[in-house]
């Protein structure tokens, strides 16, 4: 390396959440992350902030099926229901900037709102659902109260950064160039996103935006259908000055009818093919590795 320079190693990380059984998809998702460490390290993360759903079995399944796979990481592995300080000194940051808002609208609500888009249209939808239509983003943070979500008032976060967009590389999509989305896309087909939901402390974007960081990644990978979340994540990055990691939005895997699988896909589920005898080499031609 020229000046003696040592490249840093590539940090990857699969991260399931513990609320059924791992299937192909996971299969897939994890070989890849762990393929695209190597010769660097592959770790885990437990996302178990939704403790309603999440069960301790399922996190043994978990990795009882990754290890079978043959996979291998270094313990103890990090579980967000460890880490609701860290989120929670990450949404007082950004309410210090002025850039949060308590919510009290329901999934009603929401749709009541949007109901009647102008000329007919659909409502745009958003990597959550439907693009929140801000009715509650005149309240302030003094009224939070204990049934209130938080969002982030994304157009007071692209003027705090005193830019026109945000980007970030993809290593599988268009390599080499950086995806950018503008301020005014991100504000109308994102909208305002929930950084701590009701009961919780925190969200999915708010809490994977926080623990990459942590866990240093160097390379995120996820399925193609993240690809929108990610602009998220990298907004809170810029926001929070933390690093933004590179990206390889990998394809997914889809059942017969070419529907993506879901944890309600028993069926394709590791531990079913484990026990009808397949090997995990078995299972990494079915999913085409």
């Amino acid at each position: 390396m020229a000046g003696g320079l040592t490249p840093t190693p590539t940090r990857t990380r699969f991260a399931p959440s513990p609320t059924g059984p791992l299937h192909l998809g996971h299969a897939f998702a994890a070989l890849t992350a762990a393929r695209l460490a190597d010769p660097g390290q592959f770790l885990i993360r437990i996302e178990d902030i939704d403790r309603a759903r999440c069960r301790p079995e399922w996190e043994t399944a978990i990795f009882d099926d990754l290890r079978w796979l043959g996979l291998h990481w270094p313990q103890p592995v990090m579980r967000q229901s460890d880490r609701l300080p860290a989120y929670a000194a990450a949404l007082d940051r950004l309410a210090a900037m002025g850039l949060t808002y308590p919510c009290r609208c329901r999934r009603a609500d929401i749709a009541g709102a949007l109901s009647a888009p102008q000329e007919g249209a659909a409502p745009l939808l958003g990597p959550d659902g439907p693009v929140y239509p801000g009715t509650c983003r005149g309240r302030v943070m003094r009224d939070a109260g204990p049934d209130d979500a938080i969002r982030l008032d994304v157009r007071r976060a692209f003027a705090a950064l005193g830019d026109d967009g945000i980007a970030f590389h993809d290593q599988r999509i268009l390599p080499g160039q950086a995806h950018r989305l503008a301020a005014a896309d991100f504000i109308d087909g994102i909208g305002d996103v929930v950084l701590a939901r009701r009961g919780m402390g925190t969200s999915y974007h708010l809490s994977v935006a926080v623990d990459d960081a942590a866990q240093g990644i160097t390379l995120v990978t996820r399925g193609k259908d993240l690809f929108d979340s990610t602009h998220i994540h990298v907004l809170l990055q810029r926001l929070l000055g933390l690093p933004t990691p590179a990206y390889h939005h990998h394809r997914l895997i889809r059942d017969d009818a070419g529907k993506r699988l879901a944890k309600r896909d028993d069926a394709r589920a590791i531990a079913s093919y484990r026990a009808a005898g397949l090997t995990p080499q078995d299972v990494r031609q079915l999913i085409g590795l």
